[in-house]
């Protein structure tokens, strides 16, 4: 199925318009001091819940995330939605102006989320100290690839080389190939969520405490926890895990098996019962007599012959056929899908996961929603992301600057 862009007539971009309704985190401001991916994914996770997100960027460099990947009609789309609820204003902090202003922000804002490389901010004098003096119930998160200290701090680095180093990339691909990385921004993404919670956690112990602190995220941590024990399984029995492919070492059957029609689905049989159901299904129930199939660990030392029982059933059954079937049998499959299957799944549409938001430059826009629902204080999108400093002037006449503060400070390059 194709689906057609979708043009609509140009719109002048105005200030957006919120719809009042309770979202937990109303109240709370953050300045989102970072670029790409990790500190502004963050950002916008506690824009999606209502707190009020300013997009701090350079005058004259934006955020290299508006110029990533496919744009249309000029404007980035990766932008629309990284930047969405959030007002946006231009600041060149290392300008006299721009540290004094980002001074008087930092006196009525909740978080600052910055991602500059160590030492950066204390160079123009608004390190920790500063930022704490001016307000003592800052959260400050600092979000880089190796963290505030140790040998690798001052290196430059991006989520590509935390996938590298984490050990991702040595246990993803097939055996005899290559260690891959993932066509994605897999490392930053994980380090923005992570952010997001450091954060507010770190607001919870400032319900106590009364005072804020410095969040420390090394975009080289997060990814290596999602990957699960292998330290611990190394630090006591020496054991490295190896590249499996779609295999794994721990239940069998476990692959992506191509259909009659030429799709390709997805099976886990992580729960013993699921196994039995599957080798039911696919005609084989005599290997779940075998004395290996009693345990995952053992199913995938015979790999080989699960993969050829289930292999060879799904080989001459549609997709259509084989999701029914796993169905019918209680057991675990999934078609592989890309996005065009993705945006008509109607498990995904009964969640409402891609949803539509009007945006006045490029009209109705599907990206994905919000990332949980709450039941009774739901977060939404407000607006998509807005041009580079679209709320310059109306943030700083909000904090009290004067016309005539604004040209100054524009006259001397700070906005």
């Amino acid at each position: 199925m194709t689906h057609p862009a979708v043009t609509a007539p140009a719109a002048p971009v105005t200030a957006p318009q919120t719809t009042p309704h309770t979202t937990p985190l109303t109240g709370l401001r953050v300045l989102d001091l970072a670029t790409l991916f990790a500190g502004p994914l963050a950002a916008t996770m506690l824009g999606d819940f209502g707190a009020e997100v300013i997009k701090v960027e350079h005058p004259r460099k934006p955020d290299p995330s508006r110029g990533h990947g496919p744009s249309k009609n000029g404007i980035g789309l990766w932008w629309k939605l990284l930047g969405r609820n959030k007002r946006t204003m231009t600041l060149d902090l290392s300008t006299n102006g721009g540290r004094a202003t980002l001074l008087r922000l930092a006196a009525s804002t909740d978080v600052i989320i910055e991602n500059f490389r160590p030492g950066t901010l204390e160079k123009w004098d608004l390190g920790w100290e500063e930022l704490s003096a001016a307000n003592p119930r800052l959260v400050l998160a600092r979000v880089t690839a190796f963290g505030q200290f140790g040998p690798y701090a001052h290196r430059p680095g991006f989520g590509t080389l935390a996938e590298a180093m984490s050990g991702f990339a040595a246990i993803t691909g097939e055996p005899d190939a290559p260690p891959t990385l993932p066509p994605f921004g897999l490392a930053d993404s994980i380090a923005g969520l992570a952010t997001a919670y450091a954060v507010m956690t770190a607001l919870a112990a400032r319900d106590r405490t009364g005072r804020g602190q410095v969040v420390d995220m090394a975009i080289i941590e997060p990814i290596l926890t999602v990957l699960g024990p292998q330290p611990l399984w190394y630090d006591q029995l020496g054991h490295v895990q190896p590249r499996t492919g779609n295999r794994s070492q721990n239940n069998a059957p476990r692959n992506t098996y191509r259909t009659a029609d030429g799709s390709w689905v997805a099976v886990s049989t992580s729960a013993q019962s699921i196994a039995e159901r599957v080798m039911r299904l696919v005609g084989r129930p005599d290997l779940t007599a075998e004395p290996w199939f009693t345990t995952g660990a053992e199913r995938a030392r015979h790999t080989d012959v699960l993969d050829e029982a289930v292999g060879t059933w799904i080989a001459q059954h549609t997709r259509e056929e084989v999701i029914a079937a796993f169905e019918k049998a209680e057991a675990a499959v999934a078609p592989i899908q890309d996005v065009r299957d993705v945006m008509t799944d109607p498990q995904y549409q009964a969640l409402d996961t891609v949803t539509t938001v009007d945006d006045p430059e490029l009209g109705p826009l599907r990206m994905q929603n919000v990332l949980f629902r709450l039941t009774d204080t739901p977060g939404g999108i407000r607006w998509a992301g807005r041009p580079h400093g679209a709320d310059t002037d109306t943030v700083l006449t909000e904090l009290g600057l004067t016309e005539a503060e604004i040209s100054t400070l524009r006259s001397e390059g700070a906005l």
